[in-house]
Formats: structure tokens, sequence, C-alpha cells
């Protein structure tokens, strides 16, 4: 087992990151960011903590023209904010639906306000407004001459590239995925109940040395599956099934992404093709992905390939995506998407097609884009459909 990266980041790293988004916000004439969501207020602060998964409490971080970030958040979470690079910590009791936050968020934003400036807020794709809308509302009316702008791009174009510090920790997961896959055919048999397999995953990849596997889906059918977000079911593998097991397993925040498919016994021969198309059109996508190219460029190059066989019945809407703090991130591998690719960008390449009666199969890796090209992250996935 490879040796972990040393977790959370120094002082140094959320400074950088800071000062490149003031940098932005002065070019793009905002006197601040206003951020909501688990993802960005970690990117900017080190706040690190599951305590998102509860719906109860808001949670807010306010990027100033210069110096640290401000932290206006809950009592429950001062000291884990403390521990952060983050100095200015304005709390209150929470949860207090009459204010929660507000007139703290108030208090600070008036003399933005009053001077009818402007701060910046995430509105675009993939982003939400994590308080309530209502909240919100009171927020703005008891703000008069505070203008809004939409932040999402300015945030976007720090994200989607990751520093060392990051790909660091993006490889040490995708590793830890890579070593959990690698075990699956010892402890995956005929007759075992789906959900037994999800189960026995979930405890080699934590054996393996991730945190959590927080995101596991499959599928398992004869000759192939018909669908790839499904839980599992008590339903026992049969010769002549396709396995495809899909992970989102964490460590120290950081995901990796990518699934692998298998054979139970046997596998037929329109499944072994249809595993080497998408094979071949994952080479296509990791020779592709060079700074300067676009998402587009990697759709279609993908696509090239699938368009041997595809039968229509496998439109996922794109062929892979972003990845980092989040399971999935900007951009998209897609028509629609001309995000130019840049260097230090992670991304999965997940080319899927359809065959068969209405059956799918998808294929997905993890890599980061070098200046001369891509490097995977995870280890790749063998040539030729695997038999258990």
């Amino acid at each position: 087992m490879s040796k972990a990266p040393v977790r959370g980041f120094p002082e140094a790293e959320f400074a950088a990151r800071t000062q490149k988004a003031q940098t932005l916000m002065a070019q793009q004439g905002l006197d601040g960011l206003l951020l909501l969501t688990e993802p960005d207020v970690r990117y900017f602060s080190g706040f690190h903590t599951l305590f998102w998964q509860s719906p109860t409490r808001p949670w807010f971080l306010f990027v100033p023209p210069a110096g640290k970030p401000v932290a206006i958040i809950p009592e429950i979470g001062a000291d884990l904010m403390r521990r952060t690079w983050i100095g200015d910590i304005r709390t209150w009791s929470a949860p207090a639906p009459e204010d929660d936050g507000i007139s703290l968020l108030t208090e600070l934003l008036s003399p933005i306000a009053g001077r009818g400036g402007t701060v910046g807020i995430m509105k675009g794709h993939e982003t939400a407004l994590r308080m309530p809308l209502g909240d919100f509302e009171r927020l703005i009316g008891g703000l008069p001459g505070l203008n809004i702008a939409d932040a999402t791009l300015l945030v976007r174009s720090l994200r989607m590239v990751k520093s060392a510090a990051e790909i660091e920790k993006l490889s040490h997961i995708c590793g830890i995925g890579s070593r959990t896959f690698a075990q699956v055919p010892q402890f995956a048999h005929e007759g075992q109940p789906f959900e037994d397999l999800f189960r026995a995953f979930r405890r080699e990849a934590l054996t393996q040395g991730a945190d959590d596997v927080p995101y596991l889906v499959g599928g398992a059918e004869q000759g192939g599956y018909s669908d790839v977000i499904s839980p599992p079911t008590g339903r026992p593998l049969q010769a002549g099934d396709i396995v495809m097991l899909d992970t989102g397993s964490t460590w120290d925040g950081y995901f990796c992404d990518f699934d692998r498919n298998f054979a139970i016994g046997r596998a037929d021969d329109l499944s072994r093709r249809a595993y080497d198309v998408l094979w071949r059109a994952t080479e296509a996508g990791i020779a592709a992905a060079r700074p300067g190219a676009t998402c587009r460029d990697l759709f279609q190059a993908m696509q090239s390939v699938i368009a041997e066989m595809d039968g229509q019945g496998g439109d996922v809407g794109r062929l892979g995506h972003g990845l980092g703090m989040q399971l999935t991130e900007w951009p998209s591998h897609a028509a629609f998407d001309g995000t130019v690719i840049e260097e230090n960008m992670v991304l999965t390449l997940e080319p899927s097609l359809g065959y068969g009666d209405g059956k799918i199969m998808v294929h997905e890796e993890n890599i980061v884009v070098r200046a001369d090209g891509a490097d995977l992250l995870t280890t790749r996935a063998a040539p030729e459909l695997p038999v258990i």
C-alpha cells in the first residue's frame, strides 16, 4: 500500500487560492464573494466536516477584496473553523429560523450596499443556493443598493485547475480505488447476492485506505445491464451476467470516480465487442486530452469510436466530467461544452454505448492533464472483458 499524502493543506495553499480569486474579483469589479456550499466554503477555508449532510443550518464564507475570508457560521462549527487559517469567525446559536445568520450577514455587507457595491454569488449550472430562498430574499431586501453578480465562472475557473497538493490526494484515492477493483475477482462469485458484492467492495475499499465510499452503484444482468445508477438488489449473480461497479470513494475530502466491468462465468461475443469498443474509445479520449483542446474535442474523439457499435440506447448526456472535492465537477465532455482544457485539470473519461436488446455498457478512467498530454490516475482497465 502506497504511503498516504499529508492530510489537509498548508496555509499557503488557501492564501494562494484566495489571492487568485481576489485578482479576478478586482478585474470583474466585485467587492466580495459570498459562498454558501460545502465545496466552495472548504476550497477557500479548509473547513472539512460531514456535518453539511444536515440541512438544518446554513453556513457562509465571505471573501473580501483583500485579506482572509470571513466565516459566518453556526456556533457548533466554531471550534473546527478555528483550526483553519480563518481568523474572523462570527457565529450565532443555530438553528434559529427567525434569524439564521441573516443579521450577521447584513452587518457584514451593509458597507458594500451603502456605496452601491457588488457581491458575487454562485448562480450558474451545477451550483445551488444552500440557504432558504425566503432568507435570501430577506437578506437582499435589507440591503438596498447592493448589486448581485454571478461569480460562477470566477470560482469555476479556479477549482477546475488543481494544485500539486490536490493532484497528490486525487492520485492517492484513485490508487485506493484501483487496488480495490483488483481484488473484486477474489470476493465476487456466482450465486452471491449482488447487494453482498457491494458490501464486500466497501469493506475492501476501507481496508485499502479509503475514508469512505459514499457512492457505489452498478448493474448486473444477463448479457449486460440496463441502467447504471441503481442500488443493488438481493438477486444472486448468475453465469452470463455482466457486472458493473462504479465507485466514488474518498480520501481527505477528494473523490475518485470510475467503474469496472466483469463477466460472471462466461461472456457473450456482443458484450466482449462492446467492452472492446469502449476501451478503445477511452484510449481516444486519453490521446485527445491535451492543453488547448476542448471538452467538445474529447467528446467527439470518444464518440467517433463509439459510433462503430452504439445502438443509441446508452445516451447518458456526456462522456465524462471534472473531478475533485465533488464526485462530479465542471466541465462536461459533451457537444455543448467548449471549455478549453488546461494543464493540471483532473477529468474522468466515461464513454458509454447501447447494444443488444436495451443493454448499455459504461467504461470510466480518471486522468490528470499534463503539459504534454494525459496521465492516468487510475490503473488502466484490462483491454479485454475480465471473466470471474
